[in-house]
């Protein structure tokens, strides 16, 4: 199994009213490519973080292996949430890929 994990900042320019609805949209976005692409086992967005956090939100996946991670990252249906729903309004991306 691969475990994927994301954690973004959303740009600075964003209100906050703007922010909450770009989370809960990129959540529903991630969450909704459950069983459409093959060798994701789990997806998990948290856009609750504490005061603390210095990230907006966090994507938890775990895949069969390091083939789906590569078939996940150029599929259509994620394509199309990465550019419509994530990258437009995020100003930082760190990612950890590994093998659990």
């Amino acid at each position: 199994m691969v475990k994927h994990i994301i954690l973004w900042q959303l740009k600075d320019e964003l209100s906050a009213a703007e922010k909450a609805e770009i989370k809960a949209n990129i959540k529903t976005g991630l969450e909704g490519l459950a069983g459409q692409i093959p060798g994701l086992v789990e997806v998990h967005v948290n856009i609750n973080g504490l005061s603390s956090s210095n990230a907006d939100l966090m994507l938890d996946t775990t895949f069969t292996d390091a083939a789906a991670l590569k078939g996940y990252s150029t599929h259509p249906a994620h394509v199309a949430v990465a550019d419509g729903k994530v990258r437009p309004y995020t100003k930082t991306r760190v990612c950890l890929d590994f093998e659990v």
